[in-house]
């Protein structure tokens, strides 16, 4: 049975319960007063230390939901929304924003480490050309330094699976960050191959991207259930 979401009021700024719509669960955000599914959203609890963000949406107590994007978040801060919405005065860092999305870079890099101890990444150029050929790519990643020529030969290669435009593309980490995600030198091309793993990888990058972008993801990827 559906149960249609209330207006929004001060207090369903809290998350007191679960809202079911027909999209899923929905809460109020906290900064422009509409329901959303929990997917398009953050939650924030009040800590000893201030706001802190609840990534995994675990934190115990009661919490506010902001729009996961960098711009929403920014207004929230501005505009002092999580005082009137916990009803007292909080100690909020006035970078939040930034200081989310650092959580939300780790947090998906964590996931890339966990595809590559699986065994759903496949680094160097070489590999990554021949996996392109013959197994299930998901994603192909380039360290934000790579060079143009090498990921233009990769693109072409890629051009000829009928999948290809399936494919995510992932440029967002330095090949550095690659190589302290998969505990090695050198990273510059990665191939992500299909598993549950790889799965929890994209749904964190969609939601990074997500974050930092303000665009919505009309991608068909896996929710990230962590």
């Amino acid at each position: 049975m559906l149960v249609h979401a209330p207006e929004p009021t001060e207090e369903t700024a809290l998350d007191a319960g679960p809202r079911s719509s027909a999209t899923g669960t929905e809460r109020f955000c906290a900064v422009s007063r509409t329901a959303k599914s929990i997917d398009e959203m953050i939650r924030f609890v009040a800590g000893p230390d201030g706001v802190v963000p609840d990534l995994k949406r675990k934190l115990p107590g009661r919490g506010i939901w902001i729009t996961a994007t960098k711009a929403a978040l920014s207004e929230a801060v501005t505009r002092k929304v999580f005082a009137k919405s916990f009803k007292r005065d909080l100690k909020v860092a006035p970078d939040l924003a930034d200081l989310t999305e650092r959580l939300l870079v780790r947090a998906t890099l964590d996931a890339l480490a966990i595809a590559g101890k699986a065994g759903f990444v496949v680094p160097g150029f070489a590999k990554v050309e021949a996996a392109l050929t013959r197994d299930s790519v998901v994603a192909l990643l380039h360290g934000s330094e790579a060079r143009p020529d090498g990921v233009k030969k990769l693109d072409g290669v890629l051009r000829q699976r009928p999948d290809a435009e399936r494919i995510v593309m992932v440029t967002a980490f330095s090949s550095d960050e690659l190589d302290l995600a998969l505990g090695r030198s050198n990273v510059v091309h990665a191939a992500l191959t299909a598993g549950s793993a790889s799965n929890t990888f994209l749904a964190r990058f969609h939601r990074l991207e997500r974050f930092r972008t303000g665009k919505p993801d009309h991608s068909a990827q896996a929710r990230d259930a962590s």
